[in-house]
């Protein structure tokens, strides 16, 4: 007699946790059948994923149910079904999953055969694989609920999936062999300079005097480079903003996203087929200044714009954005030269002292080789220019750590130049400072 190998339930038998996926001729027909399904209810995937989410469950109970029967093959794990089928007609498909993960931070695709990820700040290569079909559906649904197109006239676009991660193509021909993805997941760590205390990026004494520095009204430059924390450092400023002024933003794309009982966001918009009807960032700079603003924050200058939020800020409206660069110095150097973009007639003799009387802040930004994001310097510009060079005073600088201990950022005892304007909304800087804290009570939370 044949030995037989042990049940499910006996001591020997080896049991598999993870569950089987679902073959792939039974998924493709249930995903089939429940796209006729989403056409004849008249369902739009997108807004209505709820309701996809309703007809795959009652698809896959229809087949579990018929399964019994043998007329068709089981699924192994019927629950994960319905998150691929869902995923297929109301998701981004085969990179769904990486969305959904909340470790990840940016997705990006090479060629449909080379798919990276960043975690923690460090890049990784994926083990999926797309086809061009694949990819080219993924960006056209994508597409689809922004309002935004891609095409040989326009081959690059920024445009905001409903998630409000930011999604950026660079078309065939433009990059070589494949069309380029880049995907960059909006994931709310912070949302007050408290919550960036508490992920390191910041000591309290630095978070206390940010937060007096925005609610006396001084202008804030955030610097840095690329995925250094720019964006979400201008959101834990823009929260601390006292409740009763108004504030207008402009973006390319609505990236911003913060705590404000009275705020008009705005963002650029591309040309239309006919090549007419482009809104670039600078017409809307332009536009907030007519709509009563008491605070305007422009979520990165990179041109011509930047002239036009100088004189803005030139005229004493307060306000705040976010520029590229490697130091508070050469974040300075960059907005002096912006503006010179914006026609012959500028020229630096009008705007070096400009910048320098504009300008009250520079919070410089970076990121470290383990994936930290840290504020590297907080500078005052005391509107001082000697020899076209505007003068910095540093408040706050990481010193070098001993050994292998990390660099901390410690006041150097500077000051900012405008005391004044702390002590009109109740606020002893010096003793800010000299870590008496936030009018001895800390940080603000919430709208104001």
């Amino acid at each position: 007699m044949a030995p037989t190998s042990p049940g499910p339930g006996a001591p020997g038998a080896a049991v598999d946790s993870a569950p089987r996926p679902t073959p792939p001729g039974v998924l493709e027909s249930l995903d089939a059948r429940l796209r006729q399904l989403v056409r004849r209810e008249g369902v739009d995937p997108q807004r209505d994923t709820v309701l996809v989410r309703q007809l795959a469950e009652r698809l896959v109970a229809e087949h579990d149910e018929w399964s019994m029967t043998g007329a068709v093959e089981p699924l192994p794990a019927p629950e994960q079904t319905v998150g691929e089928l869902v995923a297929r007609v109301a998701g981004f498909g085969p990179l769904q999953p990486l969305l959904d993960d909340p470790a990840v931070e940016e997705i990006w695709i090479n060629d449909p055969s080379r798919v990276f990820v960043a975690r923690h700040g460090r890049h990784e290569l994926t083990n999926l694989v797309l086809s061009r079909a694949q990819v080219d559906e993924l960006v056209e649904r994508m597409l689809k609920s922004s309002g935004r197109r891609v095409d040989l006239s326009q081959p690059f676009v920024d445009a905001m999936l409903p998630e409000g991660h930011r999604l950026h193509v660079v078309l065939q021909g433009i990059s070589r062999g494949f069309t380029a993805v880049n995907i960059r997941k909006f994931r709310l760590q912070a949302a007050r300079l408290t919550d960036l205390v508490q992920l390191g990026s910041l000591p309290a004494t630095a978070a206390a005097f940010l937060d007096a520095s925005v609610r006396a009204g001084l202008n804030v430059l955030v610097a840095g480079a690329t995925q250094a924390g720019k964006t979400t450092m201008l959101n834990c400023l823009a929260a601390a903003i006292p409740g009763g002024e108004r504030v207008v933003s402009a973006e390319e794309v609505f990236e911003l996203k913060f705590p404000h009982p009275d705020w008009v966001p705005m963002q650029t918009r591309q040309a239309g087929l006919e090549g007419t009807g482009e809104i670039r960032l600078r017409d809307l700079v332009k536009e907030s200044l007519r709509m009563r603003p008491s605070r305007v924050i422009v979520g990165e200058v990179r041109a011509e714009e930047c002239l036009d939020l100088l004189l803005a800020l030139n005229s004493g409206l307060p306000g705040m954005c976010t520029l590229h660069a490697n130091s508070a110095r050469e974040a300075l150097v960059k907005m002096c030269t912006l503006p010179l973009l914006a026609g012959e007639n500028i020229s630096a003799r009008f705007v070096v002292p400009t910048v320098a009387s504009s300008v009250d802040l520079v919070v410089h930004l970076g990121i470290d080789v383990g994936g930290t994001r840290r504020v590297n310097e907080i500078v005052a510009v005391p509107g001082r220019v000697e020899d076209d060079v505007i003068e910095i005073e540093p408040i706050f600088e990481r010193s070098a750590g001993q050994g292998s201990e990390p660099r901390e950022l410690r006041w150097t005892g500077g000051v900012p130049h405008r005391p004044e304007r702390y002590q009109r909304v109740g606020i002893d800087v010096h003793q800010l400072l000299n870590g008496g804290g936030l009018n001895g009570g800390g940080l603000h939370g919430g709208t104001r």
